[in-house]
């Protein structure tokens, strides 16, 4: 199979969504199976609050619809309270385990560092070196000193995703550095995260880079974390329309 562009939300339990995505009285534990109802990827940001082990991605490896790919966000413990420190590879491990353990239902591996750790090159460098190629890992780097050329080379180096990120408080590069692309669509509102739908304009944007990256021969993945109303669905099956029809900007 050829280059993909796989579309998604960031998560699938949000209480807010009972309406738009789920009917009333639906048990929450159904949300899962009509999330991927209806996309055919998730990007599961529960595993950074608390880090579930290897058994429940076994669970999702066996659960998950055929084609279905699990995208998994690294623990807060090794980006926030770490700082990807990580000198006996124990986190490093870790997320290789829950990457082996979807089998076939694994996406990428997302670490999101915070917003106030700047660039270290060796600390990237050592860091990246400890988790195995097999795993595709991408870098969501919020402080602004890690946008520099060296940094994607390093990048570059270990196959690891620069992710481009859009949303309040963030800097937007679009960057890609390995055979893997990654997207982050925070939201549109310039006061509140997490809100706000994308115009049609800003959409088409966005089909416009991923198309790119898929035509460079990059499988290009995106997640939508402006959850709040149900932004998110709205946002991202309008740009799966997008890409499908193979629309960008004018």
């Amino acid at each position: 199979m050829g280059p993909q562009v796989r579309i998604g939300c960031s998560g699938w339990s949000y209480e807010h969504w009972v309406g738009p995505l789920y009917p009333e009285g639906t048990p929450k534990s159904r949300w899962r199976d009509l999330y991927a109802a209806r996309f055919d990827t998730v990007e599961l940001n529960a595993s950074f609050y608390r880090w579930p082990g290897v058994r429940p991605f076994e669970g999702w490896s066996r659960s998950l619809p055929d084609g279905f790919a699990m995208t998994v966000k690294a623990s807060r413990w090794i980006s926030h309270a770490r700082r990807l420190r990580d000198p006996d590879g124990a986190w490093a491990d870790r997320l290789a385990a829950a990457h082996d353990a979807l089998g076939a239902r694994a996406g990428q591996v997302l670490v999101q560092l915070p917003a106030d750790l700047a660039r270290d090159d060796d600390l990237l460098d050592a860091f990246l070196a400890r988790v195995p190629d097999r795993v595709p890992v991408a870098l969501e780097l919020r402080h602004p000193s890690w946008a520099h050329d060296d940094v994607d080379a390093l990048l570059a180096r270990h196959r690891a995703a620069y992710v481009v990120t859009h949303g309040i408080g963030t800097l937007t590069r679009e960057v890609a550095t390995a055979p893997h692309a990654y997207l982050r669509l925070h939201g549109p509102d310039p006061e509140r995260p997490y809100a706000g739908r994308y115009a049609e304009a800003q959409l088409r944007h966005w089909a416009d880079l991923l198309l790119r990256w898929r035509a460079e021969g990059r499988t290009a993945w995106c997640y939508l974390n402006n959850d709040l109303g149900g932004a998110a669905l709205h946002d991202a099956e309008r740009l799966r329309t997008l890409v499908r029809e193979g629309v960008g900007e004018a």
